[in-house]
């Protein structure tokens, strides 16, 4: 691994009021904010106190079988070892466990038995969705149900249970992606007595998601009571279009129940009714340790936090430092936390900073399109402020910075669904980088922004060290900010339902 050292030279400081101010109007909020010097505090925070981190995470992982997985010895260390800084560091700590069933996949297949037999790979041909149910569905035959092979393929394939009306119970249900939730499909399927369930992919061009190959679902709790598995729209049209296809698919399942917490740390002074979370995610998946997913946001977290105890600063507006639990398996842990705020509790929360993946080895600086102006969907009043702050800040480091979506890949959506203002940084999970990006960003254009994403390699040196750096002055900036303005965070009037964002993702996986 490369030698890591501060390689930028910082700006003595850098000034929020206008960027507060403006946005504040915007939104319709009175009052401006007083300006904030980050400068002290990012000169703290330097990325050879967030490397030690990380190299704390990676010794765990390494003692506990490479994982530091939700409900593993080793996210339990990993728990251990913040909680003693920030403890130590004077803030009050608090764990907030809670349980869920994890499902694990021990084995499957899938064939065609009818009319030419044909045998099909697990990750190529289909992928079982989470939450499905085991079993197995011996040579049934597939019916196909309101699905729209032409034109713009738009489709509402199974979100009706009149869609089943004349459904064939015992018979397999193809579906076509669209419009409604995989669950909502799957459910009206397994209520009209299908004996397993296949959704195929859309076949039409959305802007910034694959709606042609494989993908990977969520269904969320509860388990099913079928296999239900995805597959890709070339696949799914050829077996509609199969005359006497029957097909066999078999699922085979653990059902883990998962104890595991949240850890929280809140500044012992701050206003409780402009509570700042600024959070990000513990647990890596169970193939590897999990050292840029996401080990590198809660430990440059984690940093912040420790160098404002060290200089003493004590906030306007209370900071809660939070470390998710369960978000591989679907965001849980902060979904959880949300869930048990009171009314007043969510509108004391000002704003959610999230910070998800923030060291890809072939980096862009995403920030979260708080306001919907570059892509579209706006998240709660008040996201567009947060938004303004980072892209601030990085052209005051001569730094470029994208936009990217609120599509609910992270942690942050729970917080937008209750209104709760909300923003963040993200450099990159399996996405491929551009030519266009690689030369503003620098890195290998056609490869992904982390080629080690939810994989073993995914370790120490799976990291750019450039990125860690600008990353988290970043973090340590905006959370001094939103610590320390004046001004309310224009926000949590009400919750946002349904609202102007169309979810497409619950953490790594597809929901709809």
């Amino acid at each position: 691994m490369k030698n890591i050292r501060k390689s930028r030279t910082r700006i003595a400081a850098v000034t929020t009021a206008a960027v507060l101010a403006g946005a504040a109007a915007l939104a319709g909020t009175a009052q401006a904010a007083v300006t904030t010097d980050t400068a002290a505090l990012r000169q703290a925070v330097t990325v050879g106190g967030v490397m030690e981190h990380l190299e704390a995470f990676q010794a765990i992982a390494d003692a506990n079988f490479d994982t530091r997985q939700a409900g593993t010895p080793g996210h339990d260390a990993s728990v251990d070892y913040i909680e003693d800084l920030l403890d130590d560091a004077g803030y009050t700590t608090t764990r907030q466990p809670f349980s869920y069933e994890r499902v694990d996949f021990t084995g499957s297949s899938m064939a065609r038995t009818a009319p030419a037999p044909e045998t099909y790979t697990l990750g190529v041909d289909y992928f079982p969705m989470d939450f499905s149910g085991g079993g197995s569905v011996i040579a049934r035959p597939v019916t196909a149900v309101d699905i729209n092979l032409g034109g713009d393929r738009a489709s509402t394939s199974g979100c009706e249970a009149d869609d089943f009306a004349t459904f064939p119970a015992g018979n397999i249900a193809l579906l076509q992606r669209g419009t409604c939730a995989f669950a909502v499909k799957a459910d009206n399927a397994i209520a009209a007595g299908a004996s397993a369930v296949i959704v195929f992919n859309q076949g039409n061009v959305v802007p910034g998601d694959d709606r042609l190959s494989l993908f990977g679902g969520t269904l969320d709790p509860p388990v099913r009571t079928v296999p239900v598995v995805s597959a890709s729209f070339d696949q799914g049209a050829e077996w509609a279009t199969t005359m006497g296809l029957e097909l066999s698919i078999t699922l085979q399942i653990t059902i883990e129940q998962v104890t595991t917490e949240n850890l929280l740390a809140d500044t012992p002074t701050g206003r409780t009714d402009r509570t700042v979370v600024v959070g990000g995610h513990l647990d890596s998946v169970g193939e590897g340790p999990g050292i840029n997913d996401n080990g590198s946001g809660t430990a440059a977290i984690l940093e912040t936090a420790l160098q404002m105890a060290e200089l003493e600063i004590t906030p306007e507006n209370r900071v809660r430092f939070a470390f998710w639990s369960g978000e591989e398996d679907g965001l849980l842990g902060s979904d959880f936390y949300v869930s048990q705020l009171t009314k007043r509790e969510i509108k004391g929360t000002a704003v959610n900073l999230n910070f998800d993946m923030v060291g890809s080895p072939n980096a862009v600086n995403f920030v979260y399109d708080g306001d919907g102006d570059a892509l579209g969907v706006s998240g709660p009043n008040g996201s567009g402020l947060v938004e303004d702050v980072f892209t601030d800040f990085f052209t005051s480091q001569g730094s470029a910075s994208e936009p990217t979506d609120f599509d609910g890949r992270s942690d942050y959506f729970a917080f937008i669904n209750a209104g709760i203002p909300a923003g963040g940084l993200f450099t990159g999970a399996e996405g491929i980088k551009s030519a266009e990006q690689a030369e503003i960003f620098g890195g290998t254009a056609g490869e992904a922004y982390d080629p080690c994403y939810h994989q073993f390699c995914d370790n120490i040196d799976n990291l750019d060290a450039d990125t860690l750096d600008i990353m988290s002055d970043a973090i340590a900036h905006a959370t001094l900010t939103f610590a320390e303005t004046t001004s309310a965070v224009n926000g949590t009037a009400k919750g946002n339902g349904t609202g102007k964002i169309v979810w497409q993702f619950k953490g790594n996986h597809a929901l709809r």
